[in-house]
């Protein structure tokens, strides 16, 4: 077995096991913190949500599943949280609640937002450390385009519109990585077969996850020039999933850069980078905490077309 299969195997097992031993949310608490925090180095202490995270150990040797915040997660080496959506858990999902119908031609939400942060979550796990980003955001469509046999199929028009169209180099990417099967270019389209088992338990549903993967082509409120590398592209998609409003961001540098497959100096390099196309304003990091903040371009009301363009770079005390 290679390693990208073990990966997947491992996950899928592990998650298993959590899955047979669920506790109802309330009951759920940080084992890191009551372990005294002795998984990572001193950090700035348990806050954020409690996740299912899994953490390689000795090398790949051993894993550990276990619930830890946000914080804790984040602060602890070979770690990747498991997306609740990817396994058909019931750990996070209220009594009674149905997921939504297919809405067509209404405007993707927070639901889309949060698909494509848990669906990139996942791949920082089930891919190669460093994949290339071009072939993470295939790997992101194909993912959420799926069917429940792991079978998709891409419109050349889609892979045109994602400058992918004919980069044979990415799916042979992907092959090697043992995390799908290409079947080739017919019709007009690309065919593939997923090989990790864990995107054949998705839920929600297609429809649902379609919608997601339309929103991580157009990630709001973030803007970025149809020219933009692949690398600037995936950056600003986790950026976008990171979001909690349309103004700014927060995240620990080490979870973007590990979401984008880069070293976090090149994560840095790519914000400013954003900055200079006018994506975003300005983006500060903060040693103490590890926290990257950023913020948006607050766009003109579309009846002044008067105003202003969006703000130039920031200062450069700014950026740290």
């Amino acid at each position: 077995m290679d390693a990208s299969s073990a990966r997947s195997t491992a996950l899928t097992h592990l998650a298993s096991h959590a899955l047979a031993d669920a506790l109802p949310g309330h009951l759920r608490t940080c084992q890191c913190r009551a372990l005294g925090c002795s998984w990572h180095p001193r950090s700035r202490g348990c806050s954020g949500p409690v996740l299912l995270a899994l953490t390689r150990r000795a090398g790949g040797r051993s894993w550990r599943l276990a619930d830890t915040c946000a914080a804790c997660a984040a602060a602890t080496s070979g770690t990747a949280l498991v997306p609740d959506t990817l396994l058909g858990s019931p750990r996070r999902r209220s009594i009674g609640h149905a997921v939504r119908p297919a809405r067509h031609g209404v405007t993707p939400g927070p639901d889309e937002r949060t698909r494509v942060r848990e669906m990139l979550t996942y791949l920082s796990a089930a891919l190669p450390q460093f994949t290339s980003p071009a072939a993470r955001m295939l790997a992101l469509q194909c993912a959420l385009r799926s069917n429940s046999r792991g079978h998709v199929t891409l419109p050349n028009g889609l892979l045109r519109s994602m400058r992918l169209q004919r980069r044979w180099e990415l799916w042979l990417e992907l092959t090697q990585a043992g995390w799908l099967q290409a079947s080739g270019m017919q019709s007009g389209t690309m065919s593939a077969r997923l090989l990790d088992t864990t995107v054949l338990d998705q839920v929600p549903g297609r429809c649902v996850r379609r919608r997601a993967a339309h929103w991580a082509l157009h990630p709001t409120p973030l803007v970025l020039p149809a020219s933009a590398p692949a690398a600037l592209q995936l950056t600003a998609v986790v950026l976008a999933s990171h979001s909690a409003s349309s103004l700014d961001g927060t995240e620990d540098l080490a979870n973007i850069s590990r979401l984008c497959g880069h070293y976090p100096q090149q994560t840095k390099e790519l914000l400013d980078r954003l900055v200079s196309v006018h994506t975003l304003v300005s983006w500060h990091y903060h040693r103490d905490t590890d926290q990257v903040l950023w913020r948006f371009p607050q766009r003109p009301p579309a009846s002044s077309p008067g105003q202003g363009s969006p703000p130039r770079n920031p200062p450069p005390s700014d950026r740290q």
